[in-house]
């Protein structure tokens, strides 16, 4: 009697793999469900050409908001990194996460995460948590 291994991504009961859900509908998924409507169509009543014009301008609008999409998030990063990069220099007043404020001279900015962290009095502060700037007060 042979034991199969049991992995992470198979059923327990059976033994077999379990497909993961895909959660978002891209361009790939969307040829094979037309591909396989076509497939299956009845020959004596074809897909009405219409339709299938339909569908096709559906997929268009899908991958053209897509690319609209990633540009907006990619655009929002890149204000959000050069919003960051100018502070430095600048007094911020800032949120703790215990609620308390602090404020301090901004001296540096991290671009590691998704959301720049700006180092202030050796603190790193995300730049969603600065409520104020300000030009620090001349020596």
């Amino acid at each position: 009697m042979t034991v199969e291994a049991i992995s992470s991504t198979s059923n327990i009961q059976t033994g077999t793999p379990v497909r993961k859900p895909v959660q978002s509908l891209d361009s790939d998924v969307f040829m094979k469900l037309l591909v396989t409507q076509l497939k299956y169509q009845d020959p004596g009543a074809p897909m009405d050409t219409n339709q299938m014009m339909a569908q096709s301008v559906q997929l268009s609008m899908m991958e053209k908001m897509t690319e609209l999409s990633t540009g907006a998030k990619e655009s929002f990063s890149l204000q959000m990194r050069t919003a960051a990069a100018q502070i430095v220099g600048s007094e911020v007043t800032f949120a703790r996460p215990d609620g308390t404020s602090g404020t301090g001279v901004a001296t540096s900015v991290s671009f590691a995460l998704g959301v720049p962290l700006v180092e202030v009095n050796g603190q790193k502060i995300p730049l969603d948590s600065i409520s104020g700037i300000s030009m620090p007060a001349a020596p």
